[in-house]
This record gives structure tokens, sequence and C-alpha cells, in this order.
């Protein structure tokens, strides 16, 4: 069962002051994490030690340092540092032989990548995330999902639904209407194994400030999928659009619970081939914030064991 999340806020002399989500009718709240805590909270989430870069060549090691996330006054701090680091060249589900498992690499940054893999996974709902994101040539700050099971098959055979991704915001920008790059993209990746895979995206411009917070949000269900930024709609995409190749079930791939991740990447193919291209050195430490993430279902779904 997939989710939402709802913001309401005031502005106060001036200032933005965030208030609790109202409930929503015909919604029930089913999974949560408002970082109200001393730290991160184990029992929800999963963080990644690895300097795979994703498939991508992104050019971080994620770490599980608290040098690299932090949860203070309500926050969640994902913070991508320029230093040199050696770690596992590959996450725990690629170190299939002994060489893999024994594998390391060097990347000129760290970061920290969460995931409720194992923890939290939805099928169905609404899911929102107010993040502020950070700017620079070379960022790549996401908000996306993966399959639980793997029910079709390897990437992309069981889908991928990317909620958020931004790349290089702030930086100069020929095609953006104010020749600042303030795009955010909604995407989502299916077909088969690579070089069978595909993908459809949107992408819209971010509302003012763009150094500020906003609310990422899908809702989805068996008709389709829908991106919002602040509650405003940008991107639909319907199930006669997609498909995978490890079924033939209509609405495969995106019939199967997914789990949330959160990441800060540095660098990799979609940065470094826009804007001023490349990966600008400086500026860092990059921080992406996140305020709250909220995970709603509709009330004629009840809410089962691990929300699925």
């Amino acid at each position: 069962m997939i989710a939402r999340l709802l913001i309401a806020t005031l502005l106060c002399a001036g200032a933005e002051v965030a208030v609790a989500a109202p409930e929503q009718p015909g919604w029930h709240k089913v999974w949560a994490d408002e970082f109200d805590g001393p730290a991160l909270d184990p029992r929800k989430w999963n963080l990644a030690d690895n300097c795979w870069g994703g498939g991508n060549e992104e050019r971080q090691c994620y770490t599980p340092s608290a040098a690299n996330h932090r949860v203070a006054n309500g926050l969640l701090d994902i913070i991508a540092r320029q230093e040199s680091h050696e770690g596992p060249a590959f996450p725990p589900d690629q170190r299939t032989t002994p060489d893999k498992a024994r594998a390391t690499r060097i990347k000129p940054f760290t970061s920290a990548r969460l995931s409720t893999d194992g923890k939290a996974a939805w099928l169905y709902g609404k899911v929102q995330v107010r993040a502020k994101l950070p700017q620079g040539q070379g960022t790549w700050p996401a908000i996306w999902m993966l399959p639980e099971g793997w029910d079709y098959g390897g990437w992309a055979q069981s889908g991928e639904i990317d909620i958020m991704e931004a790349v290089n915001l702030g930086t100069p920008c020929d095609t953006c209407a104010g020749q600042t790059e303030d795009r955010v993209l909604g995407t989502i990746h299916f077909g088969g194994l690579p070089p069978r895979n595909r993908y459809i995206g949107d992408e819209t411009p971010m509302p003012t400030p763009l150094d500020g917070f906003h609310v990422y949000e899908i809702e989805w269900d068996a008709t389709g999928i829908v991106w919002r930024v602040d509650g405003v709609d940008f991107a639909r995409r319907a199930p006669h659009e997609w498909h995978s190749l490890g079924s033939d079930k209509p609405g495969a791939p995106f019939d199967r619970p997914f789990h949330l991740i959160l990441n800060l990447a540095i660098g990799g193919h979609l940065p470094e081939g826009r804007n001023s291209k490349g990966v600008d050195p400086t500026g860092f430490p990059k921080t992406m914030q996140i305020d709250w993430v909220r995970v709603w279902q509709k009330d004629a779904t009840p809410p089962t064991e691990n929300g699925q």
C-alpha cells in the first residue's frame, strides 16, 4: 500500500511555520516519520554502505556515518561531503562472489542513502515528503521507490518510481524560463533488463523559493500514478503506458508493494550531462533536508501487516 502526505503552512510575520497536516477525509495515515527524535529511527530506516555509484557512475560513497546524516530540530539532514572515502564496491545484493564481497572502491565524495527496504512497503496510496533541496552543478537529490519483492525480476522488470529528482538546481540553464535551473522530474522505469529497460518522465519548474521547503508527492492506484509539487499535479501515467517483460499481468510491474528511498547523489550521468556539465567541487558540504515523510491509504483499503 502506498501513501500520502498533507501539509498546511502559515505565514507568520513573514516566516513560514509548518503546522500539523490535517486528517484527510477518505484517507488514513499508515506510516510516518516526523524526525522529532534525537537520532534516525533504525526501526524505520536502513543506511547504505557502498561505493557502487548506483549504476550511473555517481561519484559518492554512501556511508552510515553521522558525518553524512543527522536528525536535529525536527529535521533529517542528508549531507554530502567532498572527501576521499574507501568502501564496499557493491551493495549487498550484488556481493554474489567472494571477489565481489571483498572488493572496495575509492570515491571523492561521501553522502547518505536511506531506505525502508525490509521495514515498510506499500501498494497504492499517497506518499508525501516535505524537503529542501541542495543547489549546485552535480547535485542529485532524489525521493524514489523500488520494488520490495522484485517479483517480476531484476531492474527494470519489477519497476522503479521516481517521486522527485532534481539535478544542478540553481545553475545556469538556457532552456529554463528564468535562465536558472529550477526543474524537478517525476519518472517511472519499467520493461526488461538492460538494454530493454524503458522509462517515461515529466518535469516541472519548482515553485518559489528555490531554496525553500516544498512537498513532493505521488498518488498511486490501479488506474495510474499522479505526481504533484505543493499539491499541484504536473504528471500523470496510466497502466497502458507501461509494461514488464517479467509478466503479462495487466498493471505489472506497478501492482506490487514498493519501499521508499531518500538520497543525495553527487555526479553521475544525469547531472553531469546537463547544464554546465560535470561536478562543481565548490560549496561543499551540500545538504538535503527532510521535514517529514507521511504515507496515507484510502479508507476502503484496510491496513495490513507491513502496509501490504
